[in-house]
């Protein structure tokens, strides 16, 4: 490709912003390893296991609390900017803190109700029932904190956003973990992660109410009562929980029937391999909102080229990335500890899904922006439940690398369907061609 092209190709909108976000992204997993490579080298495995299952749950209970107002906020930027009306934005957000603390308040006193022995007998680990409770307690600062980075990112500051998301998001815990180091108190891992989220979240409210304080919108009145949040917000809540759950239920599960330790080895597997996703979610943060504008204008031979050149750029990135990993998994585990090169064959087998993931493109947000949420749960719950049943059959014959074929097998299975299902609805094509 001559230069001239190559320049006017990374000038293009799409691709200049998703490179501006991807390089954050970069930048917040360089951070995140670092801090990574500081537990595993610094702190007990067992500690760093006891982190990683916390941090699972959060993941996945805070989907649920979230109930998909970040998905939403999304979803309702793209709408009102069609409408030219994104100063509405701001009555849609105080209705979602309100779904959101609810939530978080409702989840809190549902697990009052369950004895802690019966957690602790399940998970066959004293003490297990006690990181929930935790887990339990941060959630409406951590929901708070991820719906205030989609929040700035529906404002049109998607490199804000980013920053939160990538960097931001883990200060507090790495500044934290190093203090506790250095304090003797090792044992405050979990709390300090936590912790975390609720300074995050005072301070990205904060920034929130500003910019909608300081932005010159147009404000047409459009209203949305509760029910139609809700109705808009809720399917996208089942998709982010199933996708949550086929993200951590590896490590839950692997939590029940092996120690800590293995949780630890495998954690950093599960992080690794999420790098490939890296510019999956980069190209995403910028296609969503446009997703929804462009269906909403029914502009679709702009919207098809849109997929077209998202899902190239993904693969483009994605697969150097991928191979590097896999050729050097011993050394890259290795960094991490002697004992974490363990998960070896499971970090290939993760990579392997990774890639096929990123070769069927974008079609979970497409899903989402373009009003087929219900249609998309129905396939991430498909993905769930094959993703359970393999992990309760492989992890107590194989372990880690059963946790980590399940994964993948299971991820490979409902993006395969998803992009069927597209093409077969609107002829859309968002796998790699």
């Amino acid at each position: 490709m001559p230069l001239n092209n190559v320049k006017t190709y990374l000038k293009e909108g799409l691709i200049n912003k998703s490179l501006k976000v991807m390089f954050l992204r970069a930048a917040g997993i360089l951070f995140f390893f670092s801090l990574s490579l500081f537990l595993t080298n610094f702190f007990d495995a067992n500690v760093v296991g006891q982190y990683d299952f916390a941090r699972s749950w959060l993941l996945i209970l805070g989907g649920l609390c979230m109930l998909g107002t970040n998905q939403a906020v999304i979803y309702y930027s793209g709408v009102l900017i069609s409408k030219d009306s994104l100063g509405s934005l701001k009555r849609i957000y105080l209705k979602m803190l309100v779904i959101v603390f609810g939530a978080a308040a409702a989840f809190l006193l549902l697990y009052v109700l369950i004895p802690t022995s019966f957690i602790d007998d399940y998970f066959n680990k004293e003490g297990a029932s006690e990181l929930i409770l935790k887990t339990m307690v941060s959630l409406a600062a951590f929901a708070l904190t991820m719906l205030n980075i989609d929040t700035l990112r529906a404002q049109r500051l998607a490199l804000v956003s980013e920053l939160y998301r990538n960097l931001f998001r883990y200060l507090p815990f790495f500044l934290g973990a190093i203090l506790i180091f250095y304090s003797d108190k090792a044992h405050l891992l979990v709390e300090t992660y936590l912790a975390g989220f609720v300074v995050l979240a005072l301070i990205s409210t904060i920034q929130v109410f500003r910019v909608f304080q300081t932005a010159n919108e147009p404000d047409h009145g459009i209203q949305y009562k509760y029910s139609s949040i809700l109705k808009v917000s809720y399917p996208m809540a089942l998709s982010a929980v199933s996708f949550f759950l086929m993200q951590s239920v590896d490590i839950i599960l692997l939590g029940k029937f092996e120690e800590f330790e293995i949780v630890a080895y495998y954690g950093v597997a599960v992080k690794l391999a999420t790098t490939g996703t890296l510019a999956i979610l980069s190209v995403n943060v910028i296609l969503a909102p446009k997703i929804a504008e462009l269906f909403e204008s029914q502009k679709f031979n702009e919207l098809s080229l849109t997929l077209r050149r998202g899902t190239r750029l993904m693969v483009l990135i994605s697969l150097p990335v991928l191979m590097a990993l896999a050729i050097f998994s011993p050394f890259v585990l290795g960094l991490f500890g002697t004992d974490y090169t363990l998960a070896t064959d499971a970090l290939r087998i993760l990579l392997l899904g990774q890639l096929i993931n990123a070769l069927c493109g974008t079609v979970g947000i497409y899903m989402n922006m373009t009003g087929k949420q219900r249609k998309l749960n129905v396939i991430l719950v498909i993905g769930l439940i094959i993703n359970i049943v393999l992990n309760y059959i492989f992890i107590p014959k194989y372990g880690m690398v059963g946790a980590a074929s399940a994964t993948a097998i299971s991820m490979v299975i409902w993006k395969v369907i998803a992009v069927m299902y597209n093409y077969s609805k609107d002829k859309v094509i968002t796998f790699v061609r």
